[in-house]
């Protein structure tokens, strides 16, 4: 399974998955994607702020800024009752 971007890159990881979907013919990445796509947005919709700082984070740390440590992202959204 392709690695893909989810987040404001996701049209990129949509195309990767799609390419690899038209090669593979295997459908379980394309609803991999759209179910990891689908946890991103309601996050998005019910706490956009912390979106926002979640992306912030993440700009700062690709730019090789201190990783902040913190709670896994399963176990933030397991709290939100979202199953992964």
């Amino acid at each position: 399974s392709t690695s893909v971007a989810y987040g404001p890159d996701a049209r990129h990881g949509l195309k990767a998955v799609l390419d690899e979907v038209r090669v593979s013919l295997d459908l379980g990445t394309l609803d991999a994607f759209v179910h990891r796509w689908w946890i991103s947005a309601c996050d998005s919709v019910r706490d956009p702020e912390g979106r926002r700082q979640m992306h912030d984070r993440a700009e700062q740390v690709l730019a090789g800024g201190p990783r902040p440590e913190g709670k896994p992202w399963r176990e933030i959204l397991a709290a939100r009752g979202i199953d992964v």
